[in-house]
């Protein structure tokens, strides 16, 4: 199934960033390299990497470099890969209070070799963080765990305060941007961690730019929110490289301010839209904006 759209073209003018720079910026990638750890900001060549590590933050990336998918979005390599190192989760504590951290937000690569998918290795690490920095708050961006509800168990036990799952895109999509994901298996993954631990808030985001219809995306945050989860992220696709899908459509930033009103008419609790909104962009102050 390939995506019936023309590429987008040239980025527009509300798409352009300055290159990383600065000692703020040096600093924060010296300690994360290190300290051998990886960051998604990195290793996805997240297009707000010098904002985020200027502001002294960044998303973590365990479970090694690699994935066992491959996405046709996604700038993590795929294999080699390597077993879990043991020491990374309290490297990645030690780290997040070097960095003076109140809010870690912790992804991974997709892991689909592993027994569990690497849960344990999730929890592990929220455990670390919870004995370094009793004060600080957690968020982890998790994968599927090809539908493991032992897996999810696991990792809702170790009590992040937020459990981050994106669908990514809308389902008729799903062929093409996710092969090897399921829409419907992420769909009740996020509905199974409302229903189990109903005080974690769940969080979700699509990419918008990909071919998808207005509908296809209203129907995807009808479904998300039916499944109880209550962050919302929407951002704008960024092809990675020539060998990754093409952007189909720049989307305009009112288009977004839009879909954020959508979105919190249909229900959502907090909503982050816009061109450069990733899944960890500016976490810390959606989280803050549920508590006030």
């Amino acid at each position: 199934m390939k995506i019936q759209s023309r590429p987008a073209g040239k980025k527009p003018p509300w798409l352009r960033r300055r290159l990383p720079s600065g000692p703020d910026f040096e600093r924060v990638r010296s300690l994360v390299d290190g300290s051998r750890l990886h960051t998604v900001c990195q290793e996805a060549k997240c297009p707000n990497i010098w904002e985020c590590f200027s502001s002294r933050t960044a998303t973590f990336l365990i479970l090694g470099d690699r994935c066992t998918r491959d996405c046709r979005f996604c700038a993590v390599g795929h294999k080699p890969l390597q077993p879990p190192d043991p020491d990374e989760p309290v490297r990645v504590a030690e780290t997040a209070g070097r960095m003076g951290l109140t809010y870690v937000v912790v992804t991974s690569v997709t892991r689909d070799d592993l027994p569990d998918g690497g849960a344990g290795h999730f929890a592990a690490t929220i455990g670390q963080l919870r004995r370094r920095l009793p004060k600080t708050r957690i968020e982890v961006l998790i994968p599927d765990f090809q539908g493991s509800a032992e897996a999810l168990t696991v990792v809702l036990k170790a009590r992040p305060d937020v459990l981050n799952h994106n669908v990514e895109t809308v389902p008729r999509l799903y062929p093409t941007v996710r092969p090897g994901a399921g829409y419907q298996r992420s769909i009740d993954l996020l509905r199974r961690a409302g229903q189990w631990q109903p005080d974690i808030f769940t969080k979700s985001g699509l990419m918008l730019g990909l071919g998808e219809t207005n509908k296809e995306i209203k129907n995807t945050l009808q479904d998300l929110h039916a499944a109880g989860c209550r962050f919302l992220t929407l951002g704008q696709y960024l092809q990675p490289s020539k060998e990754h899908l093409p952007v189909a459509r720049f989307v305009p930033p009112d288009e977004f301010d839009s879909w954020k009103q959508t979105a919190l008419e249909i229900g959502f609790s907090e909503v982050a839209s816009g061109p450069f909104v990733r899944s960890s962009y500016h976490a810390k102050e959606l989280f803050q904006s549920s508590e006030a």
